[in-house]
């Protein structure tokens, strides 16, 4: 909800509380590219979100395509760090696949905003993300496909690992992309009907 614009500045923080506020500001403009868009939102709907001044909020970020490119790289990074993380653990190929997807999965229930940003953007707002997606999110799908690639080393893929990786990828984000933009819909319990979800793909596209 957006307060008035005089009861927005009686909230401003103070001068050098608002200053350390950088993570409050990137959460504010989650909310507000979602909920008014890239064009919709301004850096004065921001920072009367967050309680700053719009001078304040300049000192953090020069415009609002640099917080979106800022968001977006966050994004990036974390699924990095996530994936690398499961590639660390033991398992067979199988296994790492649907750790990635279940890794993936969790990170977009868990971070609808920013995962809307990233993956969901119109084309007005694309070229902000699409910068971070050449430089992070190509080394994020690429580790998914290396591991795509060991299954079909070892004879499990019933097709050819890049078409695989990405039916794969593209069922992940289709559970993540409609449970996040469709609540109303009466879904079952989401974990349930990922599991499903991945279930079926697997047995699809791997061989016994």
């Amino acid at each position: 909800m957006n307060l008035p614009a005089s009861s927005a500045r009686s909230q401003r923080k103070p001068k050098g509380e608002g200053h350390a506020r950088r993570a409050e500001i990137l959460a504010a403009a989650e909310r507000i590219f979602v909920d008014h868009g890239y064009e919709g939102a301004t850096i004065r709907k921001i920072a009367d979100e967050v309680g700053l001044s719009s001078t304040a909020l300049y000192m953090h970020f020069s415009d609002k395509s640099e917080i979106l490119h800022e968001i977006c790289e966050r994004a990036f990074e974390q699924l990095l760090i996530m994936n690398r993380a499961v590639l660390d653990e033991p398992g067979t190929s199988e296994q790492r696949m649907r750790r990635l997807m279940q890794s993936y999965v969790r990170f977009g229930f868990d971070n609808p905003n920013a995962y809307r940003l990233v993956y969901m953007t119109r084309p007005l707002e694309a070229q902000q993300a699409q910068s971070v997606a050449q430089s992070l999110g190509y080394e994020l799908f690429g580790a998914f496909v290396r591991v795509v690639e060991e299954a079909a080393a070892e004879g499990r893929l019933r097709g050819e690992p890049r078409p695989t990786a990405q039916a794969l990828w593209a069922g992940a984000h289709g559970v993540v992309s409609l449970m996040i933009t469709k609540p109303y819909f009466d879904w079952v319990d989401r974990e349930h009907l990922v599991d499903t979800l991945l279930d079926a793909l697997f047995v699809g596209l791997l061989k016994p």
